[in-house]
């Protein structure tokens, strides 16, 4: 059997650029390298592109800085791959398709994924046009409106619009007697909870507004939901869409932000979700239908809250975490699709 060659990203310019590397770990221990050769490449918070020669197993332990050797992947169409460069000298390794652990901006948001549609070569996961809507809340929120999904009641804003005192004020102002207390502010394209807050009060508010926008051009309020949080995993892609099993998320925290996800053992997932099997139909059908109308391909998990008038639509995201700790690939595994063929199914989607 020939051997793919993949190259797998990790690292990237953005605010979860430590999460990445702690996801990257589990997806090449979880890579047969009797199928794939696999070729990592690091990508540093500055965007320096290193590639790593050594044994995969090493991958995490390595001072890339010190021992990775320049790389970039060519938009040439013709000779298709990473270019390896030592010195004046380039040679060019091939690669049959990328697989991006990148989480954020430069990485999930269809940048990575515009880079490969130039080169020609496949990428692992959503397209250009799915990656960006999706990476976007505000854009996601009007097609979560489009079909029909439930969600919070939200209102958007820009930077500009609380760069001084006077607008900030008048933001609050708008909040206050459009959503109430309390609220969530989010950065609109930003994920792995940074830079949410929740806002309980004025000065609170305030101070939340300020900390989301120092992550994105955008923000996004939500009237804040009380509800079980409820996870979805989704595969494939057109007319061929499953969805994994849902499985709940109990925060330590009092909600699930980046601490409570990363850092607080106290946090838990079960899985399956302890939820009526109606419920675990009407959000596996969301699920579906959120990914399809985004023209989703590859994978992505869907998050919902489950309250007591119903399903809420939270978030997509098209690169979920793949850590240890990650509710993607446990939902998938409970639902009979261990780590390596969950891989092997994303290449072979990528790559049909």
């Amino acid at each position: 059997m020939d051997k793919k060659n993949v190259l797998v990203l990790f690292g990237g310019c953005s605010p979860e650029h430590e999460i990445s590397k702690i996801s990257v770990d589990s997806v090449i221990k979880n890579l047969s390298e009797e199928k794939y050769h696999i070729i990592p490449v690091y990508i540093t918070v500055e965007g320096k592109w290193l590639l790593y020669d050594g044994t995969v197993d090493q991958v995490k332990n390595i001072a890339w800085e010190k021992f990775g050797t320049p790389a970039i992947l060519s938009p040439d169409r013709v000779n298709r791959g990473l270019l390896r460069i030592v010195g004046d000298k380039v040679k060019t390794i091939p690669v049959d398709v990328v697989f991006p652990v990148l989480h954020g901006e430069n990485g999930e948001d269809g940048t990575i994924q515009g880079l490969c549609a130039l080169a020609g070569i496949p990428c692992v996961g959503c397209g250009v046009l799915a990656s960006a809507v999706c990476m976007d809340k505000a854009i996601m929120k009007m097609i979560a409106e489009h079909i029909g999904v439930p969600q919070a009641e939200y209102l958007e804003f820009c930077r500009e619009e609380i760069a001084t005192p006077e607008g900030l004020n008048e933001v609050a102002k708008k909040i206050r007697y459009k959503l109430g207390y309390p609220c969530f502010v989010k950065p609109a394209t930003a994920g792995s909870s940074i830079g949410v807050s929740k806002a309980a009060s004025k000065k609170e508010l305030e101070s939340a507004l300020p900390e989301a926008a120092i992550y994105s051009e955008k923000i996004i309020v939500e009237k804040a939901v009380v509800g079980r949080e409820i996870e979805c995993g989704v595969l494939g892609g057109g007319m061929d869409i499953r969805t994994s099993v849902p499985g709940e998320v109990i925060s330590a925290a009092e909600f699930y932000d980046f601490d409570a996800k990363y850092h607080n053992a106290e946090s838990k997932t079960l899985i399956p979700a302890p939820i009526s099997s109606e419920e675990t139909e009407e959000i596996r059908d969301w699920a579906a239908k959120i990914f399809k109308a985004v023209d989703g391909k590859g994978f992505a998990r869907v998050d919902f809250f489950l309250t007591e008038n119903g399903i809420i639509f939270n978030e997509i995201n098209t690169v979920p975490g793949f850590t240890s700790i990650s509710m993607f690939a446990k939902m998938w595994e409970a639902t009979g699709v261990p780590w390596p063929e969950l891989l092997d199914e994303l290449i072979d989607i990528a790559t049909r």
